[in-house]
């Protein structure tokens, strides 16, 4: 039985442009220490997608969600409470994304196997006259 969100999940545009977002700006702090571009398989590759995945959980767990997400209005909810993600379901999630597969297999709900593995659900971020 498939059990039923009580609040909307972010649309793919959205979330699509948040990890853009993220992906850009770990480049871009990376690229401060070593060589990214123009190099192909590198260490700063993997360095990218190690700054990427320790922003994106740190930030999960500390504010609700990753750089690109605050940008993008969106958050990281736990499904069973509404509130905060823990740092190790955090960090579970943020390593499934840099997987690349379970965020493309995903329920109609828009909760991708990264989202069901940790019990989270990216949502927009409410305003006051909204909530």
């Amino acid at each position: 039985m498939e059990e039923s969100l009580p609040y909307e999940t972010a649309s793919w545009g959205r979330r699509v442009l948040a990890l853009l977002v993220d992906w850009f700006a770990s480049i871009l702090v990376v690229s401060l220490f070593v060589p990214v571009f123009g190099t192909t398989g590198g260490p700063g590759s993997f360095y990218t997608l190690l700054v990427f995945v320790v922003e994106s959980a740190v930030l999960t767990a500390t504010v609700g969600g990753s750089f690109g997400k605050m940008v993008t209005r969106l958050r990281v909810v736990r499904v069973e409470t509404g509130g905060r993600v823990d740092l190790l379901r955090s960090f579970a999630r943020a390593i499934l994304v840099a997987l690349v597969i379970p965020p493309l297999i995903f329920r109609p709900d828009r909760r991708g196997l990264h989202d069901l593995a940790a019990g989270t659900a990216t949502v927009p971020l409410l305003t006051p006259d909204r909530a």
